[in-house]
């Protein structure tokens, strides 16, 4: 009855006041800290004698309001909005006004305590399973933020790291990247090293691609989903990152240099979306090298001990932009341009005592000791733009236009130089190699997606081409007159030449608790690869690549899937090359212009558990890879070895994949991921004169556990583990890489300071050097690369209205793949 009462005298009262002289206010709703709008927040306009409600009503997306047809009196408005104090204004003396009123601005207190309270109870699951990939938040990896992609990428299960920096993808170091689901045939290590981690929202990796894929990537597709501003807003972030001065200097000839900055602007609104994000990242790391190559010819055996630095050298920067525009719901335009440069040196400086033996008599037939200057300097430019246009029919079917244009510059020196010991006053030796790799590309494809039934079919075609002209130098000092001298056999002009139509079609589809996707792409592809007029290689390939996935999930958390694809790994200029380069005083490295593609097999089998805490996840794979790739060793002469890229024969690998994250308080969270494979490779080298047989267990381990201290503070401590491996001549050693990171944030989360500490060794663990050991019937290699240990790094964050969903920022399609 009394709000029946109330409801009439409310009622009456409006009345009344609507026959007097009628007016408007307006005001709008802010946080006090940053000044932001608070879209959707409760206002109520009440009556300052008796506090009786007038009216009420929601702040629009930019925090406006707006009451009207309100009586001349007095009043005061009270705001509520989730996570902020409630707010009130002052009496309103509004006596005697007519027309609109505009009030001050209402600014909102964040609440501390409720912000405590969501922090745990609405904390993000660190992994997510689906029915072909898994997906991790980047925002979960302390350790990588302030890094690039690679940093965060590391710590999933089925990737591992190296110690020179080489990615594995369930332990094969060919895969796919995608930026925002657009491919990105570059080396994985460039253009995941051009990435700032904290531009990312999720990195997704995708074992079981389905056929609307390329099938580039023998073991997969990573994608990189990066953040983009929200509807209706403007966003920037803000980061840089320092190096501490190095613990260790390793009696390097330059301290290492670490620091860099990034930045991402985004703005959303109405018909337009606009991304825009620059970054530059040194990246210096210090480092020594100890090998030992032995050669046999005849009954002469020849030892080169060596040791001295290994350094890098390493800075890029990039600069990202992409525009979009939506003129109606069943159109959207968009564009994107790149532009990228990266720059390593790499300073090997090693002291050589080579000595010859007489193996039958024992004898010393001679020694001579001298210094080695080796550097090897690459730089990689490249600008590219993409177009791209979608149309949704009535029926919600859909065509997506697109094309990509690339333009690459890609050039390499190394110079080696021999210098007499004692005093390196003579020079004994001297190379240069001078190289030259622009390239230009382009794709053109076309998407169309049709809902039938309970699924939806996509279909497509594609075009890539892709020209690549090189030019390369060997140059020799000639002693005699200090000129460098052109070697003929070693120097040369390349053109490689990739033609690639493709067509596929996939249905996917969902009955209940049953997920099921199946396609088939089909490919025509020509390579035309030339070291002049009357050397040209021409190989035509014509290829099914069939893939279907099934995903079943019973009930209370549970969920089985599998499937299986086959996938190409194309072969680079690199690796088809065939004129040498001196890469060290004992080396000489070429390609293979006869090498074939890698054709991979893939299937698996999964579980998947979901709990309240956490979720786990394991899963059986087999992979199979015809003409696998393998880098091998064969005698040049009594003191160089020749390192040739080329067909090995058939690799198998049988694997477990298992991980898992569970919040054992709510303020401690930890996180494992393995990975378990039966690796073999069976075939021969050398025109079948050298048979491959070799097999053994690998395993690798990437976990973290966090503490949240308070909730601004949080400490990760992370472990990164690669156990010993086979190649085909001969096996690489354990890595193992632990670090620590503490994360403060300040500004109710608007600014974040971390220090990180990578390469955690102490001089206790060994951590982050690899020796990599080959061997034949004339020869053997050993060489333990010891990289820099125990780095600190600074990073702060600033971020003001943090970055949501993807930006379609575009990558590069091609130039990268051979730096």
């Amino acid at each position: 009855m009394k709000l029946f009462l109330s409801l009439v005298y409310l009622l009456l009262w409006r009345a009344v006041a609507f026959a007097q002289s009628p007016l408007a206010i307006n005001g709008k709703i802010t946080d006090q800290e940053s000044g932001q709008p608070l879209p959707y927040a409760s206002v109520a306009l009440y009556r300052t004698a008796d506090s009786l409600l007038v009216a009420g009503s929601l702040s629009d997306e930019k925090g406006n309001y707006r009451f009207e047809n309100i009586a001349a009196a007095f009043y005061y408005i009270g705001t509520q909005y989730m996570g902020y104090q409630n707010a009130s204004t002052g009496s309103l003396d509004l006596t005697g006004k007519s027309g609109t009123v505009t009030i001050p601005t209402l600014a909102m207190v964040t609440d501390s305590r409720l912000l405590e309270a969501a922090n745990v109870t609405t904390r993000q699951q660190l992994a997510e399973n689906r029915i072909d990939r898994q997906v991790y938040k980047a925002s979960q990896f302390i350790a990588g933020q302030g890094g690039t992609a690679i940093d965060i990428l590391k710590n999933t299960p089925s990737v591992t790291l190296n110690s020179e920096g080489d990615i594995t993808l369930r332990g094969s170091t060919g895969f796919l990247v995608l930026v925002n689901g657009k491919p990105v045939q570059t080396e994985p290590s460039v253009v995941l090293n051009q990435i700032p981690a904290n531009t990312i929202e999720n990195i997704e990796v995708i074992t079981s691609p389905s056929a609307r894929y390329d099938p580039d990537g023998k073991s997969g597709i990573i994608n990189i989903i990066t953040k983009a501003a929200a509807t209706d807003s403007r966003s920037i972030v803000v980061n840089i990152q320092g190096g501490l001065p190095s613990v260790h200097r390793y009696h390097n000839l330059k301290r290492p240099v670490r620091f860099g900055a990034d930045a991402s602007w985004g703005l959303k609104s109405g018909k337009w979306e606009v991304n825009l994000s620059a970054n530059y990242l040194r990246n210096d790391i210090a480092g020594r090298r100890v090998g030992d190559v032995n050669t046999t010819l005849g009954n002469v055996f020849t030892s080169l001990p060596s040791q001295g630095e290994r350094s890098f050298k390493r800075y890029n920067y990039t600069v990202r932009a992409s525009a979009s525009f939506t003129p109606d719901p069943s159109n959207v335009i968009s564009a994107g341009f790149y532009k990228g440069y990266r720059f390593q040196s790499r300073r090997a400086d090693l002291m050589y005592n080579n000595v010859k033996t007489d193996q039958e008599s024992g004898e010393a037939l001679g020694s001579i000791t001298y210094f080695n200057s080796n550097i090897a300097r690459k730089t990689n430019d490249v600008t590219l733009g993409n177009l791209d246009y979608s149309h949704r029919f009535a029926n919600k079917s859909q065509l997506t236009l697109s094309g990509l244009a690339e333009f690459a510059k890609l050039d390499g020196l190394t110079t080696n130089i021999n210098l007499s010991e004692p005093g390196r006053q003579r020079a004994l030796q001297s190379t240069r190699n001078p190289g030259e790799n622009p390239l230009n590309a382009f794709r053109l494809q076309a998407d169309y997606l049709l809902l039938i039934g309970k699924g939806k079919l996509e279909t497509g075609y594609q075009y890539r081409n892709q020209l690549q002209k090189g030019a390369f130098q060997y140059l020799d000092l000639n002693l005699q007159t200090g000129s460098f001298d052109l070697v003929p056999q070693f120097s040369g002009r390349t053109r490689l030449g990739n033609h690639i139509h493709s067509v596929y079609g996939q249905y996917n589809g969902k009955a209940t608790k049953l997920e099921y996707s199946a396609g088939l792409r089909y490919e025509y592809a020509t390579r035309t690869f030339s070291t002049g007029a009357a050397d040209t290689r021409n190989l035509t390939l014509s290829n099914f690549f069939p893939s279907a996935q099934l995903q079943y999930s019973p009930g209370h958390g549970w969920r089985v899937k599998a499937g299986y694809t086959r996938r190409v790994q194309r072969s680079t200029n690199n690796e088809l090359n065939p004129l040498p380069e001196r890469e060290h005083s004992e080396t000489l490295e070429s390609g293979d212009p006869d090498i074939l593609p890698e054709f991979v097999g893939q299937g698996e089998i999964g579980i998947v558990k979901e709990f309240e805490e956490g979720s786990g996840f394991v899963t059986l794979y087999n992979q199979r890879i015809k003409n696998v790739v393998n880098r091998v060793n064969s005698v040049y002469n009594d003191s160089i070895i020749n390192r040739i890229y080329t067909n090995a024969g058939l690799a198998t690998s049988w694997g477990a994949e298992l991980g898992g994250n569970i919040n054992l308080t709510n303020w401690w969270q930890l996180y494992a991921g393995a990975n378990v494979y039966h690796y073999h490779i069976q075939g021969a080298l050398f025109s079948n004169t050298v048979n491959v047989n070799t097999s053994s267990i690998v395993y690798s381990i990437n976990s973290h556990t966090t503490f949240r201290v308070v909730p601004t503070l949080q400490i990760q401590w992370a472990l990164n583990y690669l156990s010993r491996r086979v190649t085909a001549q001969g096996e690489d050693s354990r890595l193992v890489n632990p670090s620590l990171s503490v994360r403060k944030t300040f500004l109710k989360g608007k600014l974040a300071a971390s220090l990180q500490w990578q390469n955690m060794d102490l001089g206790l663990l060994n951590a982050n050097q690899q020796r990599i050991t080959t061997w034949g019937r004339d020869f053997y290699t050993t060489t333990n690369y010891i990289q820099e240990t125990d780095i600190f790094l600074l990073n702060l964050s600033f971020n003001l209205n943090q970055l949501s969903t993807k930006a379609k920022l575009p990558g590069s399609e091609f130039g990268e793949r051979e730096f």
